[in-house]
């Protein structure tokens, strides 16, 4: 008798395509008035009548699409931002501007299969067309709307996904950059997935081609090429790959990005944890980057090569957190990154110290107030010397941050942030950039 049950059940699994979760539901206990005489015992199954039938199979996927309509998740954000800047050179750039997103992701259609849609705007309210150049508008202060996002998720195992279509993603040297009103996404395809657990093991990892990118500030998709610096009429995607291990309190990996013809990007980091008494914590982190010129050097029509170091120390103690950074970059050329913000330990609000030759030093101090929840500051200081290149400077940046997030109340998914930053150069030139960020993200639908 155990051994006919199993059966029926592993080929009813098998009928079911092996989704018990989303089966027809068993044969009602009490027959219809006018169902036919039998002798089957109540609680018997007689195998003939063990599978599913033509209307079960329609009602079984009417019952997933419902699932996965109901599983469908609406976003939206409102953003009103203000960049205000003072260049070296004494000409201003300024814009306010208005927008934000509204998307959704369905659950997964038969268990496999799932949508993902993001439009964005930025619509200008105050943008003299004489201070262009905030990013907050397309060029020429111009508003913008654009289907940022369009995807197909295809989900393979419960920790494997494979995305098509047009899509966000975050790795250090391709990634959202979402410091403006619209983040960058990309027409890609890329594999993504998770396995482990980060106490005995986790690892994090994923592989893809991604052949255009929209920048934070158009409506267009251009060739990855083109918006690295190629010259017109080369188009080239990227390909890249890594993967990411925790275990506690380690954290290691290492990501590759390819493109033909125009550059060769790897990265690795490595960040570790020291867990101190009364709740205090010593971490340590060290990254490195390597970019070379691959192929027919169609990037800038001759050979390059260029890396950085960066090491970081932080503490934190209750709301407190004290961070220290050097990074060291080479002697060959500029690092770029042209398709994301930059990773680098001391890259800023305003620079990145990322020039050939250039070291440089950050100290920050962070603090979250406990009687005024949400809210929260910091500051740094960013130095760096003399880069190679003649004509450049030794530079020193001041940031200050104020952000204040409502956890609780009606006020809940608000969000205000003040940023101010300076920047004095040894030739005497100056910079001073002021940002209102003011972001709301109403009530999930």
């Amino acid at each position: 008798m155990h051994a006919t049950a199993l059966a029926s059940a592993v080929l009813l699994a098998l009928a079911s395509g092996g989704a018990a979760a989303q089966s027809a539901p068993a044969p009602a206990s009490t027959p219809a008035a006018d169902a036919p005489q039998s002798s089957t015992e109540l609680g018997q199954t007689p195998l003939g009548e063990s599978f599913e039938t033509e209307d079960d199979r329609r009602d079984r996927i009417r019952e997933q699409r419902r699932q996965a309509f109901e599983d469908t998740a609406f976003d939206v954000q409102a953003r009103s931002y203000v960049l205000d800047r003072d260049t070296y050179d004494d000409s201003e750039i300024y814009a306010w501007a208005l927008g934000g997103s509204v998307g959704l992701k369905t659950g997964y259609f038969r268990d496999r299969f799932a949508i993902g849609l993001t439009g964005y705007t930025s619509q200008p309210i105050d943008a003299p067309d004489d201070k262009d150049g905030t990013l907050l508008l397309a060029p020429g202060q111009e508003g913008y709307a654009v289907l940022g996002e369009a995807y197909l998720q295809v989900r393979l195992t419960d920790g494997i996904n494979i995305n098509a279509g047009r899509k966000a993603f975050d790795t250090p040297y391709i990634n959202r950059n979402d410091s403006r009103m619209t983040p960058n996404t990309f027409e890609a395809i890329a594999l993504q997935g998770i396995a482990g657990d980060k106490e005995t093991g986790e690892w994090r990892f994923g592989a893809g081609y991604l052949d255009k990118i929209k920048e934070r500030n158009s409506e267009d998709f251009v060739p990855m090429s083109e918006d690295a610096g190629a010259p017109d009429g080369v188009e080239r995607g990227v390909y890249t790959a890594g993967a990411n291990y925790k275990a506690g309190a380690l954290s290691v990996g290492a990501i590759d990005y390819y493109s033909d013809d125009i550059i060769n990007i790897f990265y690795t980091e490595a960040n570790y944890k020291f867990a101190l008494a009364d709740q205090r914590e010593f971490r340590l982190a060290a990254q490195y980057s390597d970019q070379q010129a691959v192929g027919n050097n169609l990037l800038t029509g001759s050979d390059f090569s260029a890396d950085q170091i960066g090491l970081k120390a932080e503490y934190s103690a209750g709301p407190a957190l004290l961070t220290a950074a050097y990074t060291t970059t080479g002697d060959g050329a500029n690092m770029r990154n042209p398709w994301s913000g930059y990773p680098g330990y001391t890259s800023v609000q305003v620079e990145d110290f990322n020039r050939a030759g250039e070291d440089a030093w950050m100290l920050r101090a962070g603090y979250k107030f406990p009687k005024v929840p949400g809210l929260n500051v910091y500051a740094l200081w960013v130095s760096g010397s003399n880069p190679d290149a003649p004509d450049t400077f030794a530079r020193d940046e001041y940031d200050l941050n104020l952000q204040w997030t409502p956890e609780v109340g009606a006020l809940k998914g608000l969000m205000v942030r003040f940023r101010y930053a300076h920047v004095e150069q040894d030739d005497g030139t100056e910079l001073d950039d002021f940002r209102l960020m003011v972001y709301y993200d109403p009530p999930k639908l």
